[in-house]
């Protein structure tokens, strides 16, 4: 009998809106519920990791980061925020790109840790941007505007917009997912890796203006990022490349330790 995982999903932060009541006048850590299901389609038990806040009513505990790395199997970066642009150097060029420093922060930490304990790392949309960062990359803030020639990676059918990918010849993702040229993918982001981190390397691009859409570490441990979102693919989705097949590399990786 397999022993059953417990893998760590990041979360995503809320904070309090100007003369908001209730719940909402409260900083909120929550998850995105097909990321999770996605995850727990494996058998596998999930645990949202909090951040560890200095806002708190509540005496801090002695619980830290690196707790969480020790106990759990492996972890997984969601989508969400931007990534502030100080992260690697730059001011943000819009206010709204500014992003979430404070998730920045923590989720920085957390991966630090994760990697530190050898312990796998699957990094999505966001996660794979900040895997980036953290290992000393950067990131166009704006797509549209920075790259006027690109391809659309953002829409208003959200997780019902496509493009297709292209992989790598040669690498894990074409090991795991098969040498078929071009895949589709449901992919949503107005920001996008510029220059790749230490250690990385490219395992997908997107078809029409070759932007990264994948990136693997090159270290001793699992680590990779997804730009796209392999969670919002429905069963009925014949044409949208199927990740499965990466889930369950991550999750060997988490149970043995071992890695392709």
């Amino acid at each position: 009998m397999k022993r059953t995982l417990k893998i760590g999903l990041s979360a995503r932060l809320s904070y309090p809106r100007p003369e908001a009541r209730g719940l909402e006048s409260k900083t909120l850590q929550y998850l995105e519920q097909s990321v999770a299901q996605w995850i727990m389609a494996r058998g596998v038990v999930v645990f949202m990791v909090p951040s560890i806040t200095q806002d708190g009513i509540l005496d801090r505990s002695a619980v830290r980061l690196s707790d969480y790395a020790q106990h759990l199997d492996g972890l997984v970066l969601q989508g969400g925020a931007d990534v502030n642009p100080m992260a690697y150097g730059e001011t943000a060029i819009r206010p709204e790109w500014a992003g979430d420093r404070t998730r920045d922060m923590y989720e920085m930490e957390l991966l630090h840790e994760f990697l530190e304990s050898r312990k796998p790392v699957l990094g999505i949309c966001r996660g794979a941007q900040l895997i980036n960062v953290a290992m000393g990359g950067s990131l166009y803030q704006d797509i549209e505007t920075q790259i006027p020639d690109s391809i659309v990676h953002v829409a208003d059918t959200y997780d019902r917009h496509m493009h297709e990918l292209v992989l790598e010849e040669g690498g894990l993702l074409e090991k795991l997912l098969g040498s078929a040229p071009q895949r589709k993918v449901i992919s949503i982001h107005h920001q996008c890796i510029r220059t790749l981190g230490r250690e990385l390397a490219v395992e997908a691009r997107a078809a029409g203006d070759g932007m990264i859409e994948a990136i693997r570490g090159t270290g001793r441990g699992f680590l990779l990022g997804l730009q796209w979102h392999p969670e919002f693919r429905r069963p009925c989705d014949e044409d949208v490349l199927d990740c499965l097949p990466l889930l369950e590399s991550f999750l060997e990786a988490s149970r043995s330790g071992n890695w392709i």
